[in-house]
């Protein structure tokens, strides 16, 4: 048995220090090193000479066969999109969000949803009773005779009925409740965590059980505990949503399964969450036509085409005080520089140099994709020239420091679902060829013929920069 020795341990790359230091010595980040007790490993006079018994040798990897286990669908339409597919077994997924987006319903759905088709599943509540367990359980109406549930905190327990149960799907809600006796630290420390995590893996890995873990972020939005926890995981799905809205948004962060970048919306209703097949026209839903400074941009999350509403509001700055720049569903880096592109490239009254801005997308949805630079800067001169967009009128365009508009990526599905949603006009970069049947192209190659061409005005002038002579 090796010696106790204690070590601080970066909760951002797990690397270990034998004194604190306020800046990790590994990986930099600063006020991340915790105190830890961990157990020295003995000497061994022959490690590293030969290979443990039991473990196989390199081997040719053409040679390797396919495991052979697909992706089990969990019956949520969003989280199996998602997921590209459903629940590998075996897999380990790790759940993160805020307090009170809906993890809980979200896994309680699955598991109801898996269990109902017959396979067993185990949810392992640490954080509710299983009266309250239950009576969730029949407003989401996900009871099924095959979902057991069991509320326990000790890591012994919990993976004592694991080996019980036998279960397809395992849900641990939530991870940082978790602790092990045999450990010192208290549950929710980088210690217990790490450890519990590597416990549940292994547990996963050995029985071929897809296991759930949800975790909570931190006010900063990263996810609570050792950075490391998303190491060992196989899925990182990340759910957001704004508690004033009822839409919330699934992303995978990291999937060894499948790609990243797809994105699940969900509704919140009084029954549960429920899929939204038709995100574009939920979105569209309560727009105003013929508003000033309002335009729908055609953008893309993962390989699915959301129209979303662009809207700008510019003010006159009272008295000395600086110029707001206010961003809200946006890249709030891209804002300045559309400003700057405006105020050098084109002359504009009033200058946008001495308004209030605020943009802002509708609904909740984030966008921060290029593609949307033309809609903001549209949106921003409707907005500052008080002459609205028409309303069957989409744009979307990467905008350079030059003013020039550029090609974005899934041009096709961007103006099919413009298309679908009966929009009859696109503005976009020149180099677009295909249109779908029912929507006119307007090839724009700078902000200026797209400003003249969309608010029914003569083209902008460029700005015409004095040269001083020396």
């Amino acid at each position: 048995m090796g010696r106790l020795r204690t070590v601080q341990r970066c909760t951002e790359c797990g690397s270990s220090t034998p004194r604190w230091t306020g800046r990790c010595p590994s990986c930099g980040a600063w006020n991340s090193l915790v105190e830890e007790v961990e157990e020295s490993a003995p000497a061994s006079s022959h490690a590293g000479t030969a290979r443990a018994r039991g473990t196989e040798g390199p081997v040719l990897l053409s040679s390797v066969g396919g495991d052979g286990a697909g992706a089990v669908a969990t019956g949520l339409d969003e989280l199996d999109r998602v997921l590209a597919g459903g629940l590998v077994p075996g897999s380990v997924t790790l759940l993160a969000g805020e307090p009170g987006i809906g993890k809980s319903t979200l896994t309680l759905q699955a598991a109801g949803t898996v269990a109902s088709s017959g396979a067993r599943c185990l949810l392992v509540s640490a954080e509710e009773s299983r009266a309250q367990v239950r009576t969730r359980a029949e407003r989401l109406g996900a009871l099924a005779p095959t979902l057991w549930v069991v509320s326990e905190t000790c890591l012994p327990d919990v993976l004592a009925a694991m080996a019980e149960v036998e279960p397809h799907l395992c849900v641990i809600d939530s991870v940082q409740m978790l602790f092990d006796p045999a450990l010192e630290s208290a549950p929710g420390s980088v210690a217990q965590v790490r450890h519990c995590a590597h416990r549940l893996v292994e547990a996963a890995k050995s029985t071929g059980t897809a296991v759930v873990l949800v975790g909570h972020v931190t006010k900063e939005g990263t996810v609570a505990g050792p950075r490391v926890l998303e190491h060992v995981v196989d899925t990182v799905l990340s759910f957001e949503g704004d508690r004033h809205h009822a839409l919330r948004m699934l992303r995978a962060v990291k999937h060894r399964h499948g790609p990243t970048g797809e994105l699940g919306l969900f509704e919140m209703r009084g029954d549960g969450l429920v899929g939204v097949s038709d995100p574009s026209s939920l979105l569209l839903a309560d727009r105003r036509a013929g508003l000033a400074g309002s335009i729908v941009v055609p953008a893309m999350e993962g390989g699915r085409p959301l129209l979303v509403e662009v809207q700008a509001l510019t003010v006159n700055v009272q008295g000395e005080a600086p110029a707001r720049r206010s961003v809200q569903g946006l890249d709030a880096g891209r804002l300045p520089m559309l400003l700057a592109v405006l105020d050098t490239r084109l002359t504009l009254a009033p200058r946008l140099a001495r308004r209030d801005v605020y943009t802002s997308v509708v609904g909740g949805i984030r966008v921060g994709e290029p593609a949307a630079d033309l809609g903001v800067v549209l949106a921003l001169l409707s907005a500052c020239q008080n002459r609205a967009v028409d309303a069957g009128t989409v744009a979307f365009g990467e905008v350079g420091l030059g003013g020039e508009i550029r090609q974005v990526a899934h041009t096709p599905r961007r103006l099919a679902e413009a298309a679908r949603l009966g929009f009859t006009r696109a503005v976009v970069p020149r180099s677009t060829t295909d249109a779908p049947p029912g929507i006119e192209l307007v090839r724009t190659a700078t902000v200026g013929e797209a400003a003249g061409i969309v608010l029914h005005a003569p083209p902008v002038r460029p700005r015409v920069l004095s040269v001083v002579k020396p």
